[in-house]
């Protein structure tokens, strides 16, 4: 009886743009390369190799994804190899046609074109095995698997907005513009960010990482601002880490004197930037974690947080300007197209001081006014008393002017009478 003993032998090519060149047995693992580029062809460059009697009628099998297209096929040296698609996802190759002799080795490659992958799976799989109508008593090792991951090219971007955009504080605002928590003294500002990250394809993102940094703290040491109400992904296709303020109330206790009060209040400057980019700013850190977005998907995410505006009436600024910043990183089985959309943006919102004095400081300021106005009166006093200018003796002016004036009228009668 005639039988036949196969080997087949595949080393894996990715044709024109490279991404990784590796040789594959039926026992090994196919690992992607760190420089990945866009997969457009790929190449199994096979070799069987018969080691017992002629084989008749042997062909080559090969099962794929309907998402890859046969090409074309190629050898070295003419060796009867001749390839047919069955099926759109099914290729047969006769090998030696009638027969492949004994203890021979033939060599060709099968291309494939990838540029279709719509990246919904996460590996290309190719199933090849070699068959021949002789009998075989070992045919483990007549097939292949083989399963290539698939590292997605993606374009992904991140837009937000902020509500509100800016709003006033202050001791004469009235409370009731404001949000109370209950038991709590302090007066809430209440905020709602929005993020959207955005997949601009090419293929299907499996997943990617929004952090979101807003400034928590007005000095390095002081107190957190912003309580976190919720966090929420749109659909609950993610999930954040959750983060609690345990003193979301915190109203400073630093006694300061009558005068300081009013040195800060004609001290106010115009204009503090609290930045996460800026070195020595504490920052509170929101990570989220997305799930899978097709091309042109976006997924939103929605924070609601209140700001405490007990600790903004303490700084000297009139204008607190709050910048939170956003990022998005897609995770290892993809990879970002250079030179794509920016990944980060940054959010602005403005704490805009009334620039009122509290009742008690107005009344200071009027009291201290008029001490100040008395006593520069005194001291004009006291420069022209100096000066002399009360020191003049106008008694005996008058008597002189006087005289004067009895000795004219003399000299007047004197004339009539000669």
């Amino acid at each position: 009886m005639v039988t036949s003993d196969f080997f087949i032998y595949i080393s894996l090519f990715f044709y024109k743009n490279k991404l990784f060149t590796v040789k594959k047995n039926k026992n090994k693992t196919l690992r992607s390369h760190d420089n990945v580029k866009i997969l457009r062809n790929v190449s199994l460059n096979l070799t069987i190799s018969n080691t017992g009697d002629d084989a008749y009628d042997t062909n080559i099998y090969f099962n794929f994804s309907r998402e890859v297209f046969y090409i074309n096929f190629w050898q070295k040296e003419e060796k009867g190899i001749s390839c047919e698609l069955v099926d759109l996802d099914f290729l047969k190759c006769s090998v030696g046609f009638p027969f492949m002799r004994a203890q021979t080795k033939y060599h060709f490659a099968v291309i494939f074109d990838t540029s279709q992958l719509s990246g919904e799976n996460d590996t290309l799989q190719f199933l090849v095995q070699a068959k021949s109508a002789n009998p075989e008593h070992k045919l483990s090792d007549n097939s292949l698997d083989l399963s290539i991951p698939l590292v997605h090219e993606t374009d992904t971007t991140i837009t937000g907005v902020v509500t509100p955009t800016s709003f006033v504080y202050g001791n004469s605002i009235d409370a009731s513009r404001f949000v109370q928590l209950e038991d709590m003294e302090c007066n809430f500002q209440p905020l709602n960010l929005t993020f959207q990250a955005i997949n601009k394809g090419p293929s299907r993102l499996p997943g990617s990482t929004v952090d979101i940094r807003i400034p928590n703290r007005l000095a390095g040491s002081g107190a957190d601002m912003f309580h976190i109400i919720e966090t929420q992904v749109a659909d609950g296709r993610g999930n954040c880490t959750p983060h609690r303020n345990p003193t979301p109330c915190t109203i400073p206790q630093e006694k300061e004197s009558i005068f300081h009060s009013i040195f800060a209040f004609f001290t106010k400057s115009g204009r503090k930037v609290l930045d996460c980019d800026r070195p020595g700013r504490a920052c509170m850190t929101i990570s989220c974690s997305l799930g899978p977005q097709l091309k042109e998907e976006a997924l939103s995410i929605d924070i609601k947080l209140l700001l405490n505006t007990e600790i903004l009436k303490r700084d000297s600024s009139s204008v607190i300007q709050f910048v939170t910043r956003g990022s998005v990183q897609v995770n290892d089985r993809a990879v970002e197209v250079p030179k794509g959309l920016p990944e980060d943006i940054s959010l602005v919102f403005e704490a805009l001081h009334s620039q009122e004095p509290r009742g008690y400081v107005v009344g200071w300021i009027i009291a201290i006014s008029l001490l100040v106005g008395i006593l520069i009166f005194l001291l004009l006093a006291v420069l022209l008393w100096k000066m002399g200018f009360f020191r003049r003796r106008y008694r005996e002016i008058i008597e002189a002017e006087k005289n004067r004036k009895d000795s004219d009228e003399s000299w007047d009668w004197m004339e009539k009478n000669h």
